[in-house]
This record gives C-alpha cells, sequence and structure tokens, in this order.
C-alpha cells in the first residue's frame, strides 16, 4: 500500500503566526491555517476540518466497499463528520467525531443498512486511529 503525506509550514508566536497546508496530491498548497481559523471562526482552516473530512472520506469509502460485499451499491452517499475539539486541562483534546450519513442504496432494507454502517463505521481506517468517542446518525433515503 502507497504512504503519503501531508505537511504543514508556521511562521510566528501561536497567535499572530501563520501557518499553511499542503498536501502530497496538491488538493490543498500552502492553503493557510491559524489561531484565528481553529478558535475563532475566521477563514482558514484547521486541524480537525481536516481530521472530519479525512474521517467523512473513508468511512464512506468503506462503506461502499462492505455495500458491494453485499451485493448492493449506492446512488448517493453524502457523509459529515463534526469533530469536537475541547479544553482539557492544560491543553486541548479532540473529544468526539459524530458521523451523520445520508444514503440512498436500491435494495437496502433499514436492518441490513444499519448492519452495514456499523461495520464501516468501526472498520474505516481512520475510525481506527482516532482515539476518540465516534457516534453516528444513519438514514436511508428513498
Amino acid at each position: 500500500m502507497p504512504t503519503t503525506s501531508g505537511s504543514a509550514k508556521w511562521q510566528g508566536g501561536i497567535k499572530d503566526g501563520k501557518g499553511a497546508i499542503s498536501t502530497k496530491s496538491g488538493a490543498l498548497k500552502d492553503y493557510p491555517y491559524g489561531f484565528a481559523s481553529r478558535f475563532e471562526g475566521k477563514p482558514g482552516s484547521n486541524p480537525e476540518e481536516l481530521i472530519g473530512a479525512a474521517h467523512a472520506a473513508c468511512f464512506t469509502m468503506a462503506l461502499s466497499l462492505i455495500l458491494g460485499e453485499a451485493k448492493l451499491t449506492a446512488e448517493q452517499m453524502e457523509t459529515k463528520a463534526d469533530v469536537t475539539l475541547e479544553k482539557q486541562g492544560d491543553g486541548f483534546a479532540i473529544t468526539s467525531v459524530h458521523l451523520s450519513l445520508n444514503a440512498k442504496i436500491p435494495g437496502a432494507d433499514k436492518a441490513k443498512f444499519e448492519e452495514l454502517v456499523a461495520k464501516a463505521k468501526a472498520g474505516c481506517p481512520v475510525s481506527k486511529v482516532l482515539n476518540t468517542k465516534i457516534t453516528m446518525d444513519a438514514t436511508l433515503v428513498s
């Protein structure tokens, strides 16, 4: 399996400093991030939103694989991952991730859908690497 990478640059102090995030693929190239985008809702990215995007993408691909093994194919799947960062003691921690899935899967019943979703949530490599509580809402739309 291939190894890939992401990188970050930083200049300055924690509050007045500026950072830039890049990915090996070039999907992000010197994309800005910093204190204001992480803690004050200002424009720019932050590590938690990148983890959320990675988790949503990984889970959705894992579910696609598991659906295929069950002879099902999704017509449409949309997953959002809400990543919660909270102060703990002297620092911060990601305390939870909540996945929200809306999926249109012809031929899937609710029980089978819930079984396969749970399997994907547990088996997704990003779920496995995160040392936090992961919850989920999954809706099968017709």
